[in-house]
């Protein structure tokens, strides 16, 4: 383990404190240097761009005493080195002492406030008792981080307020308002201000991905149904806006998953999707939310007879391994700031940082396995299974099934709904096909329309004989005919 950075920050220079910090070993705060070079500048930059740290210059890699002979311009000429060679210029404490007859020197460097730092127009960063090259985006992260800014909220040179679809922003106001106390009475183009996604007579590069006025191939997320790895038996590109390509994404993958009816010999059926939905919807909305559109890669969503594979362009945040994201053991830090506010503030975000542990709790109580996270290159990726857990109960999965019944999401919809019903009428066929216990006002928020002109299309469907609500209003569900 490495010293505290409370230590390191009240650390005592006596020869007993200085002992006892070197046989901690090497950590992500602690280096040691046989002599001042090179390799200890870039050190330093590694500490200033992570969390400070101290380099031991005379000691060797496995802690034992070296010594150095120093001059009185020695540490002079050090300084003016380090000062020299990085960008911006560090200049550190530096402290000689003297232990078992022999003289070290302590670096003390301190998290720089400005990042990244640069060692010959390199940058580095530490894990654990090593420097690492920081890739261009991790680069590009540190810099917006300092200024507590983001890719997506730096103006955008190629587009401008005649691209944004002002409609789509009162589309925003309206979900903003349906679960929202306060109200948003201000007009589209002041709201796009109030959110700092119009700035001047420029728009951030978060407000043309939100909400653009025609499809974009910043926004292109590529869906197939593959037979097998290589053969493709449909597939299509959607480069909707943000907002509406969770629902574009999610209507692919609903028209190739199935549905099972199983009849338990209750009144009632049980309905099965290969999938947890509201996962799915999880998944899906994370990968839009989080995805690294500073480059020119699409996200990829494959869909096969037994698993689902998402990739994203972007790695994970520097620092966060994926056995800490499964273990909840991180701080959410948005790779869009602006991007990820809005979906909060929209209602489609609840909370940041949860979101991979619903996942897998939706995928454990389903009966299937937990889903794979990977980091592939410069990707990341999420990979669901229809395995289920061999530890599937009888409750869960009842063994007295009379009658199962199959059929497509599509199908069950489209299929009675052909030319009897609204455009409006037919999404919320679509969006109960796919959340049978999902809320009036959940409603309201995804097909876009009141919670009045909701209720008055969910009369006209059970007129016509193609929904019926089973139970009460809040511990009932749904039920599609």
């Amino acid at each position: 383990m490495g010293i505290s950075r409370l230590y390191l920050d009240h650390f005592m220079t006596t020869v007993k404190n200085i002992i006892k910090l070197i046989n901690s070993g090497e950590s992500e705060t602690l280096e040691f240097k046989a002599n001042f070079s090179n390799e200890a500048i870039k050190t330093i930059t590694a500490f200033s761009n992570t969390h400070g740290g101290i380099i031991c210059i005379g000691v060797l890699n496995n802690g034992g005493i070296a010594g150095l002979n120093l001059n009185k311009e020695s540490v002079q000429q050090w300084i003016n080195e380090i000062k020299n060679k990085t960008i911006p210029s560090i200049i550190p404490d530096i402290e000689i002492v003297k232990i078992q007859r022999k003289v070290i020197a302590l670096i003390h460097i301190k998290e720089y406030p400005v990042k990244p730092v640069s060692f010959k127009g390199r940058f580095y960063k530490r894990v654990e008792n090593s420097n690492h090259l920081m890739r261009p985006d991790e680069v590009a992260q540190a810099h917006y981080k300092t200024f507590n800014s983001s890719w997506d909220y730096t103006i955008d040179p190629d587009h401008s307020i005649s691209d944004i679809s002002l409609t789509k922003v009162k589309k925003f106001i309206n979900s903003v308002n349906r679960t929202k106390k306060e109200k948003i009475k201000d007009s589209p183009l002041q709201v796009l201000k109030k959110f700092d996604l119009l700035r001047g007579k420029c728009v951030s590069k978060a407000c043309f991905l939100l909400f653009t006025k025609k499809e974009s191939l910043f926004t292109a997320v590529e869906l197939g149904r593959f037979q097998t790895e290589t053969l493709i038996k449909d597939g299509v590109r959607t480069k909707a806006d943000l907002f509406n390509q969770v629902d574009a994404i999610l209507d692919f993958i609903s028209k190739h998953i199935n549905k099972e009816y199983i009849i338990t010999g209750s009144p009632q059926r049980e309905e099965r999707w290969d999938y947890p939905l509201n996962a799915l919807r999880e998944i899906v909305t994370n990968l839009v939310v989080h995805r690294d559109y500073s480059g020119s890669t699409s996200a990829v969503i494959k869909i096969f007879d037994d698993k689902i594979q998402f990739s994203n362009s972007g790695r994970l945040p520097s620092g966060l391994t994926i056995s800490m994201l499964l273990r909840g053991e991180y701080i959410s830090t948005p790779r869009n700031i602006q991007i990820a506010d809005m979906f909060k503030e929209a209602g489609i975000i609840e909370k940041y940082g949860s979101g991979i542990s619903r996942i897998v709790n939706e995928f454990k109580a389903y009966g299937l396995v937990a889903p794979e996270f990977r980091e592939v290159g410069e990707n990341f990726s999420v990979t669901v299974f229809k395995t289920r857990l061999s530890n599937v109960t009888q409750k869960n999965h009842p063994k007295k099934v009379t009658e199962k019944v199959t059929e497509k999401v599509t199908e069950k919809v489209t299929e009675k709904v052909t030319e009897k019903i609204t455009s409006n009428q037919n999404k919320i066929l679509k969006k109960i096909a796919g959340n049978f216990s999902i809320t009036a006002k959940k409603l309201a928020i995804e097909v876009g329309i009141s919670e009045r002109k909701i209720k008055e299309n969910i009369r006209k469907l059970k007129e016509k004989g193609l929904l019926r609500r089973i139970g009460s209003d809040r511990g009932g569900h749904w039920e599609v005919f």
